[in-house]
């Protein structure tokens, strides 16, 4: 027997077109912190410094709205050594007034044709939440131990988020 991947379903016509969704630039920091902020405050994201997405701006994947504001992104950050060929995605978030009209599947969508591209042997993230859109794109709860170690080490065993993989 094999299986699958679920393939997303269209977006309805009432929801427009999906984003646009391109890699972030360094003019693109200051969008990234500013988006990122209100999931930071509520607890859905780690709190990260503002230079951090100046420093890592091109491992960030964005959406663009058609007034060409950022609308979404999400981090993809490629670990190699000790074996390992693997990608994590994180800092994963829509703004509110886009969440549920297909920004976040666009970008999950794009994250892992590039894992693709870059042939990792598996996608991991981190999420406090329910995981609900990473388990319809094929992820599945793993543990720690089978990421990136250095990743791994560094979630903060406190906000006991659940660890999600896939292969892209």
């Amino acid at each position: 027997m094999t299986t699958a991947a679920p393939r997303p379903a269209p977006l309805s016509p009432s929801l427009g077109r999906a984003p646009r969704v391109r890699t972030a630039g360094s003019g693109d920091a200051a969008a990234l912190a500013e988006l990122s902020r209100p999931f930071a405050r509520s607890g859905a994201l780690r709190e990260r410094p503002d230079s951090l997405y100046a420093a890592r701006a091109a491992e960030f994947l964005v959406a663009v709205g058609s007034d060409g504001g950022i609308e979404g992104c999400v981090g993809l950050r490629v670990y190699e050594g000790e074996g390992v060929h693997a990608g994590v995605l994180y800092n994963f978030c829509v703004a509110g007034h886009r969440q549920g009209c297909g920004v976040g599947a666009a970008l999950l969508r794009t994250a892992l044709a590039l894992g693709r591209t870059q042939a990792l042997g598996a996608l991991f993230t981190a999420t406090t939440g329910d995981g609900r859109l990473f388990r319809r794109y094929g992820f599945a709860p793993v543990t720690g131990r089978q990421a990136p170690r250095a990743w791994a080490e560094s979630l903060d065993p406190r906000r006991n988020a659940l660890i999600l993989s896939r292969t892209p």
